[in-house]
């Protein structure tokens, strides 16, 4: 976060949010709504967070980016387990991990972790 504060951070997303829409550049919105998910979520927003992190998984979906999906699925999943909801939760898990596997991206490393975890 910038200065440690999730306040600032949210701010900071939602500008680039807004940027991002304004000049149509959909992948940098996308990833603007994963990073404002992490500030909100930080303040106590988990709800709305998801609700960011649905719209970045669609948006990346459209457009086809695989990173993106497994990035917002990824923290959808976090978001669900933070929010008491560990069975649906795992399910997220599992389907970004095949989207980060199919990419070859190194966070898989990462979703495999949490999903041990979660399953103990």
């Amino acid at each position: 976060y910038i200065d440690g504060d999730p306040g600032i951070a949210a701010q900071f997303f939602e500008q680039q949010l807004k940027i991002a829409a304004e000049i149509g550049d959909q992948r940098n919105e996308c990833y603007a709504l994963i990073n404002l998910d992490e500030a909100l979520t930080s303040l106590g927003e988990t709800q709305r967070a998801m609700e960011l992190l649905n719209k970045a998984f669609n948006m990346a979906r459209q457009s086809e980016d695989i990173q993106g999906q497994a990035n917002a699925l990824f923290n959808l999943a976090l978001a669900l387990d933070r929010s008491g909801d560990r069975t649906h939760a795992i399910y997220q898990a599992e389907t970004s991990l095949e989207l980060f596997e199919i990419g070859d991206l190194p966070a898989a490393s990462v979703v495999r972790e949490k999903l041990a975890e979660w399953r103990k």
